[in-house]
């Protein structure tokens, strides 16, 4: 397990030209997928890629999970968790609807928790949701219903979980996962970590990004248990309220909060980076020009960091950058041009190295900032609960 890191490989080294013809065909199914019944089976064993140069220097880089292999993301994993706990403990009776407010991505999983286990769902979103994700949880056959003003101190976060205890009164028997706050949301995300274990043997550092808080807390918990000297680098975005920033309006979407989610784990975190949403956009579409693997805006600024980090740690230590999703929701946004410019994204590549500040309320950040002092803003609140949420 220790000799991962690619070496120099020919020309033709992706040509299928060692193939060997196996004596029976059922020896072909050592090496693919077995089929499988449902959707929901699809879910999981995602791969892990290098991504060395050119996006990284010579001689460095970092591993990615490809959470873009499912079906519709990284919170595939914790819907089908979350709905089935649910039924399980009877919170979530047989045909009840389920309500949620998200920025898209678990949209989908729920989309798919509720065709797989025979729910219908209505998912809360923002004007900031983007129509190719409006669209494709409409043909999956969720009803959306978008606020359209923010909340004057929680944004649009906090307009949409009120929409949602309107939503579950006008439907008794209505259930909400409440990701931020659900326990299940950081269980779900055990068995990607045992992925990442039988994958790589051993990590010294993990890169991920923190919104719900939910597959930070859920890997990093579970990977610290195998290697209790690992070092795990949360990343934000710059007007997050999540690490003891000042709330700000925000561009990017599945990262960052202006809310403070119960299921981030502050104490599992060694120090956390804020990323803007240029910088985000810089490294996302270099990755899809030098490797051929990237995603949106949660992508692009946990890839910033993970360069960084490969850069300035040891060669010999393993860095895993978990990816949440991959770039088709962002062709109108991170891809696009036009949206880009129209926000100043472009032509912006970020510095070299991050700033560096000494605790979260020293100043407010607006580039790439690191603070290697982690902290619960809100230590003595109370957590936040929905009406109608089991919990």
């Amino acid at each position: 397990m220790e000799h991962l890191r690619p070496s120099a490989l020919p020309d033709d080294a992706s040509l299928p030209h060692d193939t060997v013809v196996p004596d029976s065909p059922a020896q072909l199914l050592a090496r693919v997928n077995r089929p499988v019944h449902t959707t929901a089976q699809l879910v999981g064993d995602t791969p892990v890629l290098w991504i060395g140069a050119p996006f990284s220097g010579s001689g460095s880089g970092f591993w990615a999970k490809l959470e873009g292999h499912n079906p519709g993301g990284i919170k595939d994993r914790t819907a089908l968790y979350m709905v089935r706990r649910a039924r399980e403990r009877g919170a979530l009776r047989p045909g009840a609807r389920i309500v949620e407010s998200t920025s898209g991505t678990l949209g989908l999983g729920l989309a798919l928790a509720g065709s797989a286990f025979g729910h219908p769902l209505t998912v809360v979103g923002d004007p900031g949701m983007e129509p190719l994700m409006t669209g494709l949880l409409t043909a999956y056959g969720a009803e959306v219903d978008l606020v359209d003003r923010p909340h004057p101190t929680g944004g649009w976060q906090q307009a949409r979980r009120a929409r949602v205890e309107e939503i579950l009164a006008a439907h008794p028997g209505a259930w909400c996962p409440d990701q931020y706050n659900n326990p299940d949301n950081v269980a779900a995300y055990a068995p990607l970590a045992h992925e990442l274990v039988a994958q790589l043997g051993r990590i010294d550092t993990l890169v991920v990004s923190v919104g719900t808080g939910g597959h930070s807390a859920g890997i990093a918990s579970v990977l610290r248990r195998y290697f209790p000297r690992l070092r795990v680098v949360g990343v934000d975005t710059t007007g997050s309220t999540i690490f003891g920033q000042l709330a700000a309006p925000r561009l990017m979407r599945g990262l960052g909060s202006s809310i403070y989610p119960r299921n981030v784990s502050y104490g599992l975190f060694d120090e956390v980076h804020w990323v803007a949403a240029h910088e985000a956009v810089w490294a996302a579409r270099s990755l899809a020009r030098q490797h051929y693997a990237t995603g949106g805006w949660s992508v692009g600024a946990v890839a910033l960091v993970a360069r960084w980090a490969a850069r300035e740690q040891p060669a010999e230590n393993r860095i895993v950058a978990v990816f949440p999703d991959g770039p088709q929701r962002y062709v109108g946004t991170v891809f696009d041009d036009a949206y880009c410019e129209e926000h100043g994204l472009l032509g912006r590549p970020p510095a070299d190295d991050p700033d560096e500040i000494d605790d979260p309320g020293e100043r407010t950040v607006i580039r790439w900032t690191r603070c290697a002092r982690v902290s619960d803003p809100l230590a003595a609140a109370e957590p936040p609960a929905l009406s109608g949420a089991a919990r």
